[in-house]
């Protein structure tokens, strides 16, 4: 008999191991995988009775962790009316205008598409900012996230979000955008916590407390009390910064300070805290937030298609803070997987650095940013430091002992033909690589680009009619 969570994984072309230095690579070409974590890596002989998956012209990588999404967007991609907007008016245009339509069918659906498309990118771990809330909902969209994430046998970690007052663009849209209140909002965390959280650090559920954002969600008194909360119920902290501009202005109006010192005031600031995006920070920020051992989801395709901007990694990195990567909801990335998310993050951290080249009679030193981000920075911030912001140490690494979280990619399109160095050929030739296998915990979860017992074209049927059920509900003319 063969155990379904102990495999050897035989002949890879390629291990990238999400650790530093010479440790980044693995010549492999062999995984041995003993009840759900990686007993040996080498060239290994078969055991009797062991299951095997032949990697052979394969690549593997720790499976992806993803730190920041809005599933429920998984049905607004492409919005028309929100397409060309920036953040603030984008806001309004489509996932407000929209919040209110969505039924609890509507929103299991978008959910599943989005740990769908996330799972066949080679992701294992997904953490959702799930921010849909409001007085007297029908139905319990975290139970609802849980429950497809464990159906598709995927780790879920519910960023619960919400708001206890309404920005003024809000106060016009309807009743599903009125606030919370601060006694509901920690109760439910308290529910949740109960009934979802595991602190292990291989948990397959989490629980974060993640007002939807520190500036215009809550009071500073109550950040303080949610935070306080939060770290007595042993969660993590996490929510949107400094995405735009915007918030620059609104910290310095409301509040006489710059964003980030506004949530060191309030006790938002640690190792046990990370903030998505992080794209305007001031010098002095990026000191706080090293010096905190703060995190960042950074989430370049949104921040590219709402044109926010880039945010700085390497000078975030070398400040001290841990770098993860997220792919935002998918009403603003309408590619919302981890290998598109991960081909942009190494794009456009060599864009931003070349943008500040300057000629030499003008006083320039350098070229170009090529050497802004390698493969293997990139496959780190998006496994072992998604790992480490949401504290699942036991993830992100293929080592000895860490759990068997891993993607087989095989490389057999035309895109990858011709490549010097297989290994980096998931990430550095863009598009969406086959996947041999997904493993979760040891367990496959992905099986020859297939998830076992979906039917992806009635996927899509279902997608395509549940989008003519959103526009009809928000009054939105075909």
């Amino acid at each position: 008999m063969t155990d379904s969570k102990s495999w050897l994984i035989r002949n890879a072309s390629a291990i990238l191991t999400g650790l530093t230095g010479d440790a980044a690579r693995h010549a492999g070409p062999d995984i041995r995988i003993r009840d759900g974590r990686i007993a040996a890596l080498g060239r290994l002989d078969p055991l009797a009775g062991e299951s095997q998956i032949d990697a052979r012209d394969c690549v593997v990588y720790p499976a992806w962790v993803n730190t920041h999404h809005h599933l429920f967007q998984s049905l607004l991609k492409g919005e028309p009316e929100g397409l060309d907007q920036s953040l603030t008016a984008w806001l309004a245009t489509t996932p407000y205008r929209f919040r209110a339509a969505f039924d609890e069918h509507s929103f299991r659906l978008a959910a599943r598409i989005g740990l769908v498309e996330l799972a066949r990118s080679g992701c294992a771990t997904v953490a959702d900012h799930h921010y849909l809330y409001y007085p007297g909902m029908p139905f319990d969209g975290a139970a609802i996230l849980f429950e497809e994430a464990e159906s598709l046998g995927l780790r879920f970690v519910l960023c619960r979000g919400g708001a206890t007052q309404a920005r003024q663009l809000e106060a016009d849209l309807p009743q599903a955008l009125r606030p919370e209140t601060l006694d509901a909002f920690l109760a439910d965390l308290e529910r949740l916590t109960a009934r979802y959280h595991d602190p292990a650090g291989d948990a397959h559920r989490r629980v974060v407390a993640a007002p939807t954002t520190t500036l215009h969600s809550t009071t500073a008194q109550e950040l303080r009390e949610i935070a306080a909360l939060a770290r007595r119920l042993g969660l993590r902290l996490h929510s949107h910064l400094s995405e735009t501009v915007d918030y620059l202005d609104a910290a310095r109006a409301k509040f006489g300070m710059t964003p980030v010192q506004f949530c060191a005031e309030q006790d938002w600031l640690g190792p046990d805290v990370w903030f998505a995006h992080l794209v305007k920070l001031l010098p002095e920020e990026i000191r706080l937030l090293g010096d905190s051992g703060s995190g960042i989801a950074h989430c370049p395709q949104s921040n590219g298609r709402l044109g926010s901007g880039i945010a700085d990694l390497p000078a975030l990195e070398a400040a001290g803070v841990a770098v993860s990567i997220g792919v935002d909801g998918a009403a603003s990335n309408e590619a919302a997987d981890m290998l598109s998310e991960t081909h942009a993050a190494w794009l456009l951290q060599r864009a931003r650095k070349g943008e500040r080249a300057r000629p030499r009679y003008a006083g320039g030193t350098f070229e170009g940013g090529a050497d802004a981000a390698s493969i293997e920075d990139v496959l780190r911030w998006g496994t072992a430091g998604g790992a480490k912001v949401l504290g699942l140490d036991q993830l992100g690494t293929l080592a000895v002992g860490q759990a068997a979280d891993l993607a087989i990619y095989a490389l057999d399109d035309p895109r990858y033909f011709g490549l010097h160095d297989p290994a980096i050929g998931p990430i550095a030739c863009g598009g969406r690589a086959r996947l041999r296998a997904l493993l979760v915990g040891g367990e496959r979860v992905v099986d020859d680009d297939r998830i076992p017992g979906l039917d992806l074209a009635e996927l899509g049927r279902e997608a395509a009619r549940a989008v003519v059920g959103l526009q009809q509900r928000a009054g939105v003319r075909a």
